[in-house]
């Protein structure tokens, strides 16, 4: 199992652009599981890895550090986007 994950995040349902989604992040993964406090309820952890998110500008800058941590990774490359070139004209058209 890997160490970390590398991968450049999807846009979220509210965004409209794709200003946060250029980076690429690497998080730990989790190495312990989370159990529920008997007196509160909450859910936690003891390891404190979960909480790192890296973020780089590039694919192989974030390969980089996890080579030069000795880091195993997982490289999770994104969807490409298909575009659908659509027309103003488009929305007048009628279809039966």
């Amino acid at each position: 199992m890997p160490d970390a994950r590398i991968f450049q995040p999807a846009r979220t349902a509210i965004q409209s652009g794709r200003a946060k989604t250029r980076f690429w992040l690497l998080e730990m993964e989790p190495r312990s599981r989370k159990d529920p406090d008997r007196l509160i309820g909450w859910v936690g952890s003891d390891d404190t890895t979960q909480q790192i998110s890296l973020k780089f500008e590039t694919k192989e800058a974030a390969i980089a550090y996890a080579e030069r941590n000795g880091l195993t990774y997982q490289v999770d490359d994104p969807h490409k986007r298909i575009v659908k070139p659509k027309s103003y004209a488009d929305n007048f058209i009628r279809r039966f």
